[in-house]
């Protein structure tokens, strides 16, 4: 058995001194350099592979023993009837197994659970299979993403899960690929480039199957990409069709939603992309045949510089329904015309039948990042109602009638040229973070967060070649080394459950939580709601009033949402523990907002009497803060502060404060030593790490210069009391 799976055998010899060596040679032993694949364990429980096929899909709500597709159902709705586990036994929770993962980034991915085997995808887009009782590995693969390539996911170098059709599965590759494996073996059957290279394309998203097509689309927005969804042959990878939502050089665009596209646009938007990228949510409605997906932001963030003069802006923040076995446009929403903040509509969408004003109606929800909870006619796209589902600035409500926001003209700061403390801020309402409807008690259950963020419009801004292109001046919106600031940013910095009525349109019941970016749902027949948090906890909630009715330590921060299956009668819960993604990384000491997090990516599954137990916990541990004496001249600091917050700050924190998940340039070594710094950030020593050079774009000096800076701000905080 694996020493990566730590099951009820092994948690007695555990408890009993075996040591950490053994475990940690079976790891090594196990997951070898560059090993991307190994035999099929055997395994009692093993079942022969069946293949999923659309009837299988269709009917996923009455399979109680699978969890098939990314939302459990093509509805996504993310309920189980399961009821094995309830409000009356939960606190009998336990740890049945948990696998330890080679991936210490963001973990994202829904497992899906077929015929006895979990599937997850990890970080750095690998995939691995567990015998879903006994936790034994039985295969892993690994696409071996080059670490350069981390540069161009805004996010972190996460993976959100898999699809499965016939005796396959399949998923996206950080760098652009659309993969397909034996799901019994994990063997490649074929690998397939989905995005063109030369350009700052990236795959986080899981694929969805209908009618043998995998479709997939990719993210890059604030990159400066142009975005699209397409369709692939789920035999050979052959592209079936591909829709863009964003259009391209006027008179080249051919089909008729792209020339009604054209005329909302302004300026040579297409010379920088536009944005628009089908980074996450999808849904399925079979009866009406129609695809929901949702569309990413513009970029540049700045309409001034997408689109200047103003427009629409179609199709960036939209939900779109399409044909999914042509492409074919139907019918759109768009949540922000002329999106200035970086408001997507990718949130996850849920499709659901609804009694209302006495009749029914067949519907599609989104809790949109803008901060409005839309509900829409799933065969019209019609607006039914909208409002707001946590304090919002940015509007001030929905207008029925027309379906668009009704503004504050102080936020757009594409027209004023002005900052703007903006509610929410970029990081959304509610992010990528999946929601769950338990059509039981009629409410929807979000992953919510309140955060604002000052919006800086760039002056003189121009695209580069490589990192962020929004026309966000990020280091005018730094947070300052001041702590009475610091102290009220950190407090107005919120994250909650709320139970949302998607018919009175009320919230009905809220968890708050110490912080934002906490995990995604699922509710169950037991009536429970699970959901992890950036807490290092993981807990069930009653269903109809909140209460929380277990819970348990799980080290890290958990961001995915959990999946439950059952077998022989026992049901399970699974979820994917490991702290990471934009909230761990850009918005530096306000990722700390739920105190710092440790990374420890896992796979943790429990049932009734579990008794497994997880290593004893090991402390956030940090280098010293001992920078060297500030010597930069101010102007060289402040242009370095300019650098940083363009090209660092993404990955290495705001204010060259860096959360628990990637390197803090302010404890670094390197910040001691010119020309060692300047191998890494100018050369590219550490690409194969994630850390490429940024000779395309910074000069030597600009380097020297952002060096500068960071010992400065490593000063200032060390001045603070910061260790």
């Amino acid at each position: 058995m694996p020493a990566a799976v730590l099951n009820e055998q092994q948690a007695c010899r555990h408890q009993a001194g075996l040591s950490d060596g053994w475990l940690t040679s079976g790891i090594l032993a196990v997951t070898a350099a560059f090993l991307t694949s190994i035999a099929p364990v055997p395994d009692a429980y093993a079942a022969a592979a069946r293949p999923v096929d659309g009837t299988a899909l269709i009917s996923a709500a009455d399979n109680l023993q699978d969890w098939l597709t990314h939302g459990r159902t093509y509805e996504e709705q993310r309920f189980s009837p399961l009821d094995r586990i309830n409000a009356a036994n939960v606190k009998d929770l336990g740890l049945a197994w948990f696998a330890d993962l080679d991936t210490a980034r963001g973990q994202e991915a829904t497992p899906l659970v077929i015929d006895g085997t979990v599937y997850i995808t990890t970080a750095w887009s690998k995939v691995k299979a567990y015998d879903a009782l006994s936790g034994k590995l039985r295969w892993e693969y690994d696409p071996r993403v080059p670490g350069e390539a981390g540069i161009r996911a805004c996010c972190d170098v996460v993976n959100r899960g898999l699809a499965a059709w016939g005796r396959r599965l399949y998923f996206g590759s950080l760098d652009g690929r659309l993969i397909a494996l034996d799901r019994e073996t994990g063997r490649l059957v074929w690998s397939k480039r989905t995005v063109d290279r030369s350009k700052p394309y990236a795959i986080t998203g899981a694929p969805r199957v209908i009618g043998g097509r995998v479709i997939i689309g990719n993210a890059g927005g604030e990159m400066g990409v142009r975005g699209y969804v397409a369709a692939y042959d789920g035999d050979d990878g052959k592209r079936l069709w591909r829709f863009y939502t964003v259009p391209d050089r006027p008179g080249t665009n051919a089909t008729p939603h792209l020339k009604r596209a054209e005329a909302t646009w302004k300026g040579d938007w297409w010379t920088l992309g536009g944005g628009g990228t089908v980074w996450d949510s999808m849904a399925y409605d079979p009866k009406l045949d129609l695809l929901y997906v949702g569309v990413g932001n513009g970029s540049p963030w700045n309409q001034a510089y997408r689109s200047p003069g103003g427009g629409d802006n179609l199709f960036i923040d939209s939900i779109i329904a399409l044909k999914p076995r042509t492409g074919e446009y139907v019918w759109h929403y768009q949540t922000t015309p002329g999106d200035t903040w970086d408001f997507d509509a990718t949130q996850h969408l849920i499709l659901a039948d609804l009694e209302i004003d006495g009749r029914p109606r067949a519907v599609v929800m989104q809790a949109s990042k803008n901060g409005f909870f839309y509900v829409l006619d799933r065969a019209t796209g019609q607006l039914i109602s909208a409002t707001s589902y946590v304090a919002v600035n940015w509007a001030k409500g929905i207008d029925i009638h027309s379906g668009r926001p009704i503004e504050n003209p102080e936020a757009r700061i594409d027209k004023t040229g002005k900052p703007f403390l903006v509610v929410p801020g970029p990081g959304g309402a509610h992010s990528w973070q999946p929601m769950a409807y338990d059509p039981r008690t009629g409410l929807v259950y979000i992953p919510a967060q309140e955060a604002g963020f000052p919006y800086v419009p760039e002056a003189h801004w121009q695209e580069a070649a490589q990192g962020f292109n929004t026309g966000i001046d990020f280091a005018a919106a730094a947070m300052p080394a001041d702590p009475k600031v610091r102290a009220a940013v950190m407090a107005a910095t919120k994250g909650a459950l709320i139970a949302w009525d998607p018919i009175a349109q009320q919230e009905r019941w809220r968890v708050a939580f110490k912080g934002p970016w906490n995990g995604g749902v699922l509710a169950t027949g037991g009536g429970l709601v699970f959901q992890g948090n950036a807490a290092r906890e993981f807990a069930a909630y009653d269903a109809v009033s909140g209460a929380k009715l277990w819970s348990s330590s799980v080290q890290t921060g958990i961001t995915a949402a959990p999946v439950t299956y059952s077998i022989k009668g026992e049901q399970y819960v699974a979820v994917l523990a490991g702290w990471g993604g934009v909230w761990a990384l850009a918005p530096g000491m306000l990722s700390e907002v739920a105190g710092p997090v440790r990374n420890v990516s896992r796979l943790l599954v429990y049932r009734l009497g579990g008794r497994a137990q997880l290593p004893p916990e090991s402390p956030v541990t940090r280098s010293p803060l001992d920078p060297p004496a500030t010597t930069g001249t101010p102007e060289q600091i402040a242009e370095g502060g300019r650098q940083y917050g363009r090209f660092c700050g993404g990955c290495h924190g705001d204010a060259a404060y860096a959360g628990t998940v990637l390197p803090d340039l302010r404890r670094s070594a390197l910040i001691a030593d010119g020309k060692a710094w300047a191998s890494v950030v100018h050369d590219g020593a550490l690409r194969d790490q994630g850390m490429v050079g940024f000779a395309k774009v910074l000069s030597p000096e600009q380097i020297e210069s952002i060096r500068q800076y960071v010992i400065k701000r490593a000063n200032e905080d060390k001045a603070l009391g910061d260790k």
